[in-house]
């Protein structure tokens, strides 16, 4: 044993369980922890230049990061209140992120003293866990229980705020004597999982709907090996896109409102039995469940007991780790290969493959300004297999899911329910850390890229380098989409005079000289045909230089992206393709 400050002991700790990628803003109320983390050297900090995009930065880091935990680390009173977006974020989706807030001493916080703010109430609905400590030899314990909290059961974020004065207290601690939790997570049953394979091969158009407790548990693999053994379609939710690749036979497409296929939908409504893995049945996915669920059964499997059933009640309900479900689900699957008594679903699978070969939206439009279709066109050509997306909201990310391209699991990381507007630019700096040898690539409409554009700063100062490419039409086009049924756009134009940049007039802001003058390249695309050059121009300058890359290309003011109120009803307002060379998709007809 060993008479050390908490604040020590705590920082051993984060070392041993692993979590050593911090972001964040130092402050008086914080000082002691970050006095530790620099004396003990085993945690790496990225300064940020807003808490908010500090802890979009964990979020990013814990999402793409394959099992790491990112940090988020502020000060007292406006830092953390700062983090509850970002909580909110990470709460929605199920990810781990720990934030550590400081606070005033112990006394003080029933005073109003300065910047004392009771962060653990404002936090606890938006965390699986939140607590201030208030006795020093209490935190080997609450970092022992985050830990085991944010790792057990559906993931998500923790909140631990620190008192100064219970950081500078000193405890008897022992690293050597500590040891993480156990982490707890159910798993179906054999019995379970018979029942709900016999469901499944007793329908002739049977599908798969892989959610993201499936990369959540790194069971991509086991998804697929169980799609291809019972040659069932698999239809990815938003969250678990790139589960199976988008170029495999048996990648359905996706299904919903808006980040969905024409193929996915149409494949969807010609079902007649769903098994849900890892899934939350989202209302962007389903629509309306009249719509959705008629005409077919489903069994759900996820690893929160009261998910299932909170939105439409399954004919079966599994409280599973998508992992340990799709281990068991594959053993059976086995077995009843090697007996030859599961159907044969080929028919089936050919019907999904020829509207995926046929149901494509048109992409290939060289009109000036450019029309957004053509840029996800070029986009797919440009960046390969290995490119990670990451995007949060707004047009360009519904139709960045509509026509982009994903290719494997956590390689498309995407703030799905709580959708913050500036989430995208930290996010990819902490999904730059999280895996440094990736080629990541950003995707922002203008309102979401100034949102946090001072971020840009840390890119350039930690050498984070991605690529941002920026669809600048001026708008709040989601919002200006949805204001077509109040028939007005109000406060939706972004546009003014630019009276320093005369060259962005129509538009506004010069994204070319802010993106500059926080350390980064940036290039400005007007022409589609220009687009190739752009992007491999961003391409060497990223590998060049080791800062984020803005591609901003200018829009056409307004376009309708396809989106609609039932699965049946999506409104496409664009022409459709009519040949493969008109469609983002047209190799995955090859597959």
């Amino acid at each position: 044993m060993a008479k050390m400050r908490t604040v020590d002991a705590a920082v051993a700790i984060l070392e041993k369980e692993g979590a050593t990628e911090a972001f964040g803003l130092p402050g008086a109320a914080i000082n002691p922890f970050y006095s530790a983390m620099r004396a003990h050297g085993g945690i790496r900090h990225t300064l940020a230049r807003h808490v908010e995009g500090a802890s979009h930065m964990a979020d990013g880091y814990s999402r793409a990061a394959d099992g790491n935990i990112g940090i988020c680390i502020g000060t007292s009173g406006p830092a953390g209140t700062d983090m509850i977006t970002g909580l909110y974020a990470a709460q929605a989706d199920s990810i781990p992120i720990l934030c550590i807030t400081g606070q005033a001493p112990v006394a003080k916080l029933h005073k109003e003293d300065f910047q004392a703010v009771d962060i653990e109430s404002i936090a606890k609905p938006l965390t699986k866990f939140a607590m201030t400590i208030l006795e020093p030899g209490q935190v080997p314990g609450a970092f022992q229980k985050a830990f085991q909290l944010m790792r057990s059961g559906r993931p998500g974020p923790v909140l631990l705020d620190l008192p100064i004065d219970v950081q500078m207290a000193e405890i008897e601690f022992d690293i050597d004597a500590y040891e993480p939790l156990p982490v707890e997570k159910p798993k179906a049953s054999r019995k379970q999982l018979e029942k709900a394979l016999d469901l499944l091969t007793a329908a002739k158009h049977p599908l798969i709907v892989a959610g993201g407790g499936i990369i959540n548990a790194g069971a991509s693999a086991q998804l697929v090996e169980l799609a291809e053994i019972l040659n069932v379609p698999v239809i990815p939710t938003l969250m678990g896109w790139g589960a199976i690749p988008d170029d495999h036979q048996l990648m359905a497409g996706m299904v919903g409102l808006q980040t969905s296929h024409r193929y996915g939908n149409e494949t969807f409504l010609q079902s007649d039995f769903v098994i849900g893995i890892g899934n939350r049945w989202a209302n962007r996915h389903t629509g309306g469940l009249d719509t959705y669920t008629a005409g077919r059964k489903f069994v759900h499997i996820d690893i929160e007991p009261t998910q299932i059933g909170r939105v439409f009640s399954p004919d079966l309900g599994i409280a599973s780790d998508a992992g340990a479900a799709l281990d068991g689900l594959l053993e059976l699957a086995r077995e009843r290969q090697a007996a030859k008594s599961l159907p044969d679903y080929s028919g089936w699978v050919a019907e999904c493959q020829e509207r995926k070969g046929s149901l494509h939206r048109k992409t290939n439009f060289d009109n000036v300004p450019i029309k957004p279709q053509r840029v996800y066109q070029e986009m797919n050509k440009a960046f390969g297999r290995d490119t990670t997306y990451v995007s949060t909201i707004g047009l360009s990310q519904i139709a960045g899911a509509q026509m982009l391209h994903v290719f494997g699991a956590r390689k498309w990381i995407n703030a799905g329910q709580a959708g913050p507007l500036g989430w995208t630019a930290p996010a990819a700096l902490g999904v730059v850390r999280g895996t440094p040898d990736a080629t990541v690539v950003a995707l922002s409409g203008d309102y979401d890229f100034q949102f946090m554009i001072e971020e840009l700063a840390v890119g350039a100062q930690f050498n984070l380098p991605y690529i941002h490419v920026v669809v600048n039409n001026s708008y709040l086009g989601l919002i200006r989409q949805s204001q077509r049924g109040f028939n007005m756009e109000q406060n939706v134009s972004l546009a003014f005079e630019n009276i320093n940049s005369p060259e962005t007039n129509g538009y506004g802001v010069d994204h070319i000289k802010v993106a500059e003058g926080l350390g980064c390249k940036a290039i400005r695309v007007e022409d589609p045909n220009d687009l190739p050059a752009a992007f491999d121009k961003a391409k060497a300058l990223m590998g060049e230089f080791k800062v984020p890359v803005v591609v901003e290309v200018i829009l056409e003011k307004i376009t309708n992206i396809s989106m609609g109120v039932e699965i049946n009803g999506v409104n496409e307002f664009e022409e459709l393709a009519e040949t493969a060379a008109d469609a983002p998709t047209a190799i995955l007809a090859k597959a």
